[in-house]
């Protein structure tokens, strides 16, 4: 079954997100190497908070941990968010976090789908993932010169290559159903922007974190009870044990309990 096609109508877009702060700044490239390599560059020049880049076509997309992410044309939305955040370098962790919820409220938002959040914020339908996350930033000891939310998300595809079939999904597979880029790509940075006024609303980050670590026990089978191999380390195995205060996840292993830093997580 060939896909139908699926632009994107950038004045419908940026009507649509009028009040929010991407409006204007919205930038599609028919075809790019990396949407974050992108972002990265122009963050270094000078551009200003809210910049949104997407792409029908990512040609070197990349993922966490140094993986590449799949990015062919018209199957997927690809997209990265320039943010100047007010936050020291140790609170990015609960910008990434909140992009996971961010995503998963948006594809349900559009899809009615409720995906499974795995640590810290792939997406996942079925136990196979459909979207992904990458936060990098540039940042001296003390604050967070900028960051860039990197996100992708499987829209179209009706397969992928073998290596990737057991570990891969998007939401034609899982659905069957058409699910227009636009609507997601409206309901995600309207979702992002939610998730940055409260990070940003006073008196602290406190109730903001609070709620983020509450909504993350209530979206992912991944935070407690869930055998585990992480990929940090040298590598090891464990049974997760919930989040500690800053947001990052605690795994029992045989030989005590440890706190994943950065390193991926694979079910056993």
């Amino acid at each position: 079954m060939s896909q139908p096609p699926d632009p994107f109508d950038l004045p419908a877009l940026e009507a649509a997100l009028a009040e929010t702060p991407f409006a204007g700044k919205l930038h599609f490239f028919p075809a790019i190497p990396s949407t974050n390599t992108l972002a990265m560059q122009e963050a270094e020049a000078g551009a200003p908070e809210g910049m949104a880049y997407f792409a029908d076509e990512q040609t070197a997309g990349r993922g966490r941990t140094g993986h590449s992410w799949e990015s062919p044309p018209g199957s997927g939305l690809y997209l990265s968010i320039l943010l100047r955040p007010h936050i020291a370098p140790a609170d990015v962790l609960w910008l990434s976090l909140a992009a996971g919820l961010a995503v998963r409220e948006a594809v349900m938002q559009v899809s009615s789908l409720e995906a499974d959040l795995r640590w810290p914020n792939d997406l996942l339908l079925g136990g196979k993932k459909f979207s992904g996350i990458l936060t990098e930033l540039n940042a001296e000891v003390t604050r967070v010169r900028h960051l860039v939310i990197g996100i992708g998300i499987n829209t179209h595809q009706e397969a992928f290559p073998q290596e990737l079939s057991q570990q891969a999904t998007s939401l034609r597979i899982e659905t069957g159903q058409h699910w227009p880029r636009q609507e997601l790509l409206i309901a995600v940075l309207r979702a992002i922007h939610g998730e940055i006024l409260a990070l940003k609303a006073p008196p602290s980050l406190s109730l903001a974190t609070q709620s983020i670590l509450a909504r993350l026990e209530q979206s992912s089978s991944w935070i407690r009870g869930k055998r585990v191999q992480v990929e940090e380390a040298g590598g090891y195995t464990g049974m997760t044990a919930g989040l500690d205060a800053r947001g990052f996840l605690l795994v029992q292993t045989e030989g005590g309990l440890r706190t994943v830093l950065s390193g991926g997580v694979r079910a056993l």
